[in-house]
C-alpha cells in the first residue's frame, strides 16, 4: 500500500482509492440503485439517484480537509473502473474510526473490499496513526464479516436487532482491531 498525500490516492497491487469526482455520479448511482446494496448497508437509501451521488461526492473534499471522514473510490489500477467506495471516520477524541465499504455487486466475490479494506487499515494506523479501527455489519451480510475477519480484525459483539430496515429488525455485529 502507498499513500500520495498531494494526490490523496493509495495504491495497492490491483487497485487505485481516490477521491471522488462529480463525473463518478452515474456509475455511482448505477452501482448503488441495487436492492441487494441496499439491504447489505446502513445509510444508503433505494432507490438511488444521481442526486444522491452528487450530494453524497459533494461533501468529500471538506470531509476530507476537517479530517471528519476520508472516502475514496476503489477503482481498478489500470483501466478505472470504479468498483465500489470505502471509507474511514475520524474521531480524533478516541483516535479510532469506522471502516466502512459497498463493492458494485457485479464486482463481488473478486477480493476488491479485501483489499482495498487492507489497504485503508494501513492508511489508519501508518498515515494517521489511530489506535483503533472497527467496523459494523448486518449479521445477514456475512461476507462482509469475512472481508473484516480476513484483514485481521477480531469479532468484538453483536448489538441484536439493533437496526431496523424495511420493518424488520437487524442484528448489528461489532469487529475492531487495534493498532498492533
Amino acid at each position: 500500500m502507498s499513500y500520495n498525500n498531494t494526490n490523496k490516492t493509495i495504491t495497492t497491487d490491483r487497485l487505485l482509492l481516490r477521491m471522488f469526482t462529480l463525473s463518478d455520479a452515474a456509475a455511482v448511482a448505477k452501482l448503488c440503485n441495487n436492492i441487494n446494496i441496499y439491504q447489505s448497508t446502513l445509510y444508503l437509501p433505494y432507490p438511488y439517484t444521481i442526486d444522491d451521488a452528487l450530494s453524497w461526492i459533494d461533501r468529500h473534499e471538506a470531509n476530507f480537509a476537517a479530517r471528519l471522514m476520508y472516502e475514496f473510490a476503489v477503482t481498478d489500477k489500470l483501466s478505472g473502473e470504479l468498483y465500489g467506495a470505502i471509507a474511514l471516520s475520524c474521531n480524533e477524541k478516541s483516535n479510532n474510526g469506522e471502516l466502512a465499504y459497498w463493492i458494485g455487486e457485479e464486482f463481488w466475490g473478486r477480493g476488491y473490499a479485501t483489499e482495498a479494506a487492507e489497504a485503508m487499515l494501513k492508511f489508519a494506523f501508518e498515515d494517521r496513526l489511530y489506535h483503533k479501527v472497527f467496523a459494523r455489519y448486518f449479521s445477514s451480510n456475512t461476507a462482509s464479516g469475512k472481508v473484516m475477519e480476513k484483514i485481521g480484525m477480531s469479532k468484538e459483539g453483536v448489538l441484536r436487532e439493533h437496526i431496523r430496515k424495511d420493518g424488520r429488525y437487524e442484528d448489528l455485529v461489532h469487529y475492531g482491531i487495534i493498532h498492533p
